[in-house]
C-alpha cells in the first residue's frame, strides 16, 4: 500500500469513527429521567436548612449537579395546578390553559377542577370524587414528547399524593398516574383514563399496610432545641390538627386521624412524603423503569410539604422537620435509582410548583407590612356598585381567583360596552384598600408587557378561560385564615423556586443568572434530543448540559 493510499484510508477511518462517536454522543440519552416537584418549596429552604441536610439528598444534587439559584416562575397565579403544568409543558397558563387549581368556566357556567374529568371513573376506589385526567391541559409535556419520540416504547409514570401533581406532569400519553386516596381507604389509585384495573404491583403495595404504618407519632427528627432555623414551636400563627389543643410536637396521628379525615392526616404530615418515596421506589421495579436503553420518565411530586406549609406556615418547626425528613426520603430514592437503574444512567431535576409567603399575622408582629383580605365582602361591594350604576341584575357572572367575569348576554341585551364596564370596575376596585393593581381584558389583549407584575399577569392570562378584570392585592396580603399560609402571587416569595439538575448529561456548577420555570422542559428535551413540548416558550439552559 502506497503512503498516499494509507493516509487516505487513515483519514477515512478517522472520519467514520469520529462521526460514529458524535452520533453516539448525540443519541446517548439517560435510561430514566426523574422529574421531582416539591410542592410549596421556597428557594431559601435550601439555604436555610442546608447545614442540617445529609450528603445524599439535596446536597448530593447540589454538589454533583447544577444549581440554578435565581430561578423564578414567570407568570401569575402561582398555584399547584398551573405550576406542575408549566414545569412539564415549558410554557405558561396563557398557552397550556391550566389557569388555576379550580376556575370558573364561563361556557358551562360552573366551577371546574384542573384535573377533573366526568367522562372517566376511579380505579381502585368507588369514590365519585376521583374522576381525573389531564384533558383540561391543552399542550403536551416533555414526557408526552418522549413517548412520541420513542414510538410509545419509553414509559411515563406519574406519582403524587395529590391527583393533579401526578396527572399533569405525566401528560396525556402517560402509561399511568397514581395518587393517594385518604379518608377511610388509605390507598393509591388511578382512573379509567389510564387503565381499567390497578397493576399488581400497586395492589401489592396497597395490601402491604405501608400507609397504615405511618399512622404513628410524628415528633422532630432531631432534638427540637437544635431547630434554630425556625420559630418557636408554640405560637399563635399555626393551625394544627383537630383534637389537639396546641399546634406543638409531638402529634399522635393514630389518635388524631378520626377527627382529621382518616388517612388524610398522613398527607398533612411529613410522613406523606415518605409514603410517596416508598411508592415511587416500588414503581421503578413494578414498571421496569430504566430497565433498557429507551428513556423512561418518572414524575414525582412531594405534596405533603404544601399541606404542612398551609397548616403551620413558612417559619414553623413543622416545616423544618418536614424538609429534614424529605432530605432523607430523597436520599432513599437516589440510592434506589443507583441500585436499580445504575449510577450515572439516569437524570434528575428538582424544582417546586410555587413558593409561599410568611404567615401575615407573624409578619405584622415584627412590623412588616402584611394583611388579610375579605374576598366575600369585596364581591358584595363590586356587585352592589355595578347594580347602583346600571340597575341591572347579573352583569357580574362570577368573581373568583381575583378575577371578575361578565355575563356577555346581559351586556349585549342592555347595549353595555364591555370595555367601558371593564374601565369602570377597574377604577372602582383600585380605590379599595389592600388592592395594589388592576388589569382589564382590553389591556392584556392589546398590550405586550415585557417586565414587572404586568408581564407575569399576561403570561398567566388565558384569553378563552380567564376573566375580564384581574385584581392584584398588596404584598403579603392574602385571603386566608389567620393561621398558616398560602401562595399565588407574582412576588418573589411565591416565584423564587429551587432548580437543581444532576445525573447523566448534567454539568457540575451553579449560576445566579435568572432562569425561568418554563426553561426546564426545553432543557430536558435538548438533553434527550427530542422535540420540545408543542407549546413550549422557555429556553434551553445550555450551561446546565455537558
Amino acid at each position: 500500500m502506497t503512503k498516499k493510499i494509507f493516509l487516505t484510508v487513515l483519514l477515512l477511518v478517522t472520519f467514520i469513527y469520529g462521526n460514529a462517536q458524535k452520533a453516539k454522543k448525540i443519541n446517548h440519552a439517560p435510561k430514566l429521567v426523574v422529574g421531582i416537584v416539591v410542592d410549596q418549596m421556597r428557594y431559601d429552604y435550601l439555604t436555610r436548612f442546608y447545614h442540617r441536610f445529609g450528603e445524599g439528598g439535596f446536597k448530593r444534587m447540589i454538589n454533583e449537579g447544577y444549581n440554578c439559584k435565581n430561578n423564578h416562575f414567570n407568570y401569575v397565579p402561582t398555584y399547584t395546578g398551573p405550576g406542575h403544568a408549566s414545569v412539564y409543558t415549558g410554557t405558561t397558563p396563557q398557552n397550556h390553559g391550566v389557569i388555576s387549581n379550580y376556575w370558573y368556566d364561563k361556557f358551562s357556567d360552573e366551577k371546574v377542577y384542573c384535573a377533573g374529568d366526568p367522562s372517566v371513573k376511579a380505579v381502585g376506589s368507588d369514590s365519585e370524587l376521583e374522576r381525573m385526567s389531564p384533558h383540561r391541559m391543552k399542550t403536551t409535556t416533555v414526557a408526552d414528547q418522549n413517548r412520541l419520540h420513542t414510538q410509545l416504547e419509553g414509559k411515563t409514570i406519574g406519582i403524587a399524593i395529590k391527583d393533579r401533581g401526578a396527572i399533569l406532569p405525566a401528560g396525556h400519553a402517560a402509561n399511568g398516574a397514581y395518587w393517594f386516596r385518604g379518608k377511610d381507604e388509605g390507598k393509591w389509585i388511578t382512573s379509567t383514563y389510564y387503565r381499567n384495573e390497578l397493576p399488581q404491583w400497586v395492589k401489592t403495595f396497597n395490601e402491604s399496610g405501608k400507609a397504615k404504618s405511618y399512622l404513628k407519632v410524628w415528633n422532630t427528627l432531631y432534638d427540637m432545641n437544635t431547630y434554630t432555623e425556625s420559630g418557636d414551636d408554640k405560637n399563635t400563627f399555626e393551625g394544627g390538627y383537630k383534637g389537639k389543643e396546641t399546634a406543638t410536637f409531638p402529634y399522635d396521628l393514630a389518635k388524631l386521624k378520626d377527627q382529621n379525615m382518616g388517612y388524610d392526616i398522613i398527607k398533612f404530615s411529613a410522613y406523606g412524603n415518605s409514603l410517596t418515596a416508598d411508592f415511587a421506589i416500588d414503581a421503578i421495579d413494578g414498571e421496569q423503569l430504566g430497565a433498557d436503553q429507551i428513556t423512561d420518565f418518572l414524575t414525582v411530586s412531594f405534596s405533603s410539604t404544601d399541606y404542612v406549609g398551609h397548616n403551620f406556615g413558612v417559619n414553623s418547626k413543622e416545616i423544618q422537620d418536614t424538609y429534614l425528613r424529605l432530605d432523607k426520603d430523597l436520599e432513599r430514592l437516589f440510592t434506589a435509582l443507583d441500585k436499580k437503574v445504575g449510577e450515572g444512567q439516569y437524570t434528575v431535576f428538582l424544582t417546586a410548583d410555587h413558593g409561599a409567603v410568611h404567615v401575615p399575622s407573624y409578619l405584622k408582629s415584627v412590623k412588616i407590612p402584611a394583611g388579610y383580605y375579605d374576598a366575600n365582602a369585596f364581591k358584595a361591594k363590586v356587585e352592589n356598585f355595578v347594580k347602583s350604576k346600571f340597575n341591572i341584575d347579573g352583569l357580574i357572572k362570577n368573581i373568583s381567583n381575583y378575577q371578575i367575569f361578565f355575563d356577555y348576554n346581559i351586556l349585549e341585551k342592555n347595549k353595555i360596552n364591555a370595555q367601558d364596564l371593564q374601565k369602570l370596575i377597574a377604577h372602582f376596585v383600585l380605590q379599595e384598600d389592600q388592592v395594589d393593581k388592576v388589569f382589564t381584558r382590553a389591556q392584556l389583549e392589546s398590550a405586550n408587557y415585557t417586565n414587572g407584575i404586568a408581564a407575569l399577569i399576561q403570561k398567566g392570562y388565558n384569553q378563552k378561560r380567564s376573566g375580564d378584570v384581574i385584581i392584584v392585592l398588596d404584598p403579603a396580603t392574602i385571603a386566608y385564615s389567620k393561621t398558616g399560609s398560602t401562595h399565588g402571587t407574582g412576588l418573589t416569595y411565591d416565584t423564587h423556586a429551587p432548580l437543581l439538575f444532576f445525573g447523566q448529561g448534567i454539568n457540575k456548577g451553579s449560576t445566579t443568572r435568572k432562569t425561568q420555570i418554563t426553561d426546564i422542559a426545553p432543557t430536558i428535551s435538548a438533553l434527550l434530543g427530542i422535540a420540545f413540548p408543542n407549546g413550549a416558550t422557555g429556553d434551553v439552559l445550555t450551561f446546565v448540559l455537558e
